[in-house]
């Protein structure tokens, strides 16, 4: 198979091509460096920039810092929305037929039950969780119109190891192993109560390799996730037994946005992708901090 990642040389992006290389598929990424970290890219791996020349395309490109989404609503509907429908316009233009584009759980926003499933009326929270709904429905249309085959992955909090963290973009699992292995400071917003579904980096690549050879006529939407909903506190107490440190925990009582609970139903995923998450939290975590160097420094 020859594949088309925007996005290579992200998190995300490098962990996918680098195990499509390993399967003897050929791969073309694209990235324009501005977050990535192309150094991590097998050599094998064409890398290039502003190419859309492709046989099977896999969109990971995106703006995803949410706090940004909110100063920066324009920045990411250009890059999110608009990179969405140029390449679905290169794809058209080169006769590419199947595209696996990575959406977001965040476009549940705050649901009445758990777990969540595909059919709910998404409630975005953000503009980057509107950007990628927007993104589904540009697919949804234009596939429909011009007759490609699309999965859409919502995808939930993908971690592992490499996953680039600073000042402004700060994930919780590297932020908190790596604070607990310095003895440094952890900020918990509001009571630490809230719950994400944290999905290792290795289960989401084992989903884009099924959904690439999926057979759909139609655009088909497909949760991500562990099917499990742990709290910032579980997390943080994850992080100090993998550690044995226990950093200085500051509360900041500000509720931020963002939904309270999350979880993936994962019905449609197990069915169509014969996806089933392999590894949970305290073994990803203990995986990312043991492979991770950034994390003890």
């Amino acid at each position: 198979m020859k594949c088309f990642i925007t996005g290579a040389a992200g998190f995300l992006g490098t962990a996918l091509s680098n195990r499509l290389i390993k399967e003897g598929h050929e791969v073309i990424g694209l990235d324009d460096c501005s977050g990535g970290e192309p150094q991590r890219l097998l050599p094998e791996v064409q890398f290039v920039r502003n190419d859309l020349n492709s046989k099977e395309s896999l969109w990971l490109a995106a703006k995803v810092i949410v706090p940004d989404s909110l100063l920066y609503p324009g920045e990411y509907e250009k890059t999110n929305v608009g990179g969405t429908v140029t390449l679905l316009e290169a794809m058209h233009d080169v006769g590419n037929q199947k595209m696996v584009f990575a959406s977001s759980g965040a476009i549940y926003g705050n649901q009445p039950v758990m777990p969540l499933r595909e059919d709910m009326n998404p409630r975005p929270e953000s503009p980057y969780a509107v950007s990628k709904l927007a993104s589904e429905f540009y697919i949804r249309t234009i596939g429909q119109l011009w007759g490609l085959q699309a999965v859409c992955l919502r995808i939930f909090n993908c971690y592992g190891p490499y996953q680039g963290f600073s000042f402004a973009h700060s994930p919780v699992i590297p932020t908190f192993l790596r604070q607990s292995a310095l003895k440094g400071t952890v900020v918990i917003h509001g009571d630490g109560s809230k719950t994400r579904d944290f999905v290792y980096v290795d289960d989401v690549v084992d989903a884009f390799v099924a959904a690439a050879s999926l057979k759909k006529n139609d655009e088909i939407i497909i949760n991500i996730g562990s099917g499990q909903e742990s709290s910032v506190n579980e997390v943080l107490e994850t992080a100090q037994k993998i550690t044995g440190i226990e950093p200085q925990v500051v509360h900041n009582p500000r509720r931020v946005g963002g939904a309270n609970r999350m979880c993936a139903d994962l019905t449609i995923a197990e069915k169509e992708l014969n996806y089933h998450p392999k590894i949970m939290l305290e073994e990803g975590m203990r995986r990312t901090f043991e492979i991770d160097e950034n994390l003890k420094q």
